[in-house]
């Protein structure tokens, strides 16, 4: 069983910056592939960004070069580095984690999930 928290959210101006944190437990083997996720008010969710174990990275189009994925792994912690924020990436923001596959991170249907956190980015 995996457990994740995630924490970091608020609010900010356009421009600003946050970064958001997720505190993970359970096996390693269970969270081989974390990412992270958005959903705003009437519009589907959306994957964000996602790390495999290896370390490889993915990302949305509309957030490459301004976010940043990356993990502690020595203390279970993902961060979501979030630079340039606009008023379009207000959304609850989701922690996402899945075990050992053959199919790549960014592909995934994740089983394991946070609570969420808001983001909201005003103009």
């Amino acid at each position: 069983q995996v457990q994740l928290v995630e924490s970091g959210g608020g609010s900010v101006q356009t421009g600003g910056s946050l970064r958001l944190s997720c505190a993970a437990s359970g096996s390693p083997y269970s969270r081989a592939c974390m990412g992270w996720f958005r959903q705003a008010p009437g519009k589907e969710r959306e994957g964000v960004a996602s790390i495999s174990s290896g370390g490889s990275t993915n990302y949305l189009d509309s957030v490459k070069g301004r976010f940043t994925i990356s993990e502690d792994s020595a203390k279970n912690t993902l961060f979501l580095q979030m630079n340039s924020l606009k008023p379009e990436d207000s959304a609850t923001y989701y922690c996402a984690a899945d075990p050992v596959g053959p199919i790549r991170c960014a592909d995934r249907k994740y089983i394991y999930w946070g609570q969420g956190t808001q983001v909201t980015v005003s103009s």
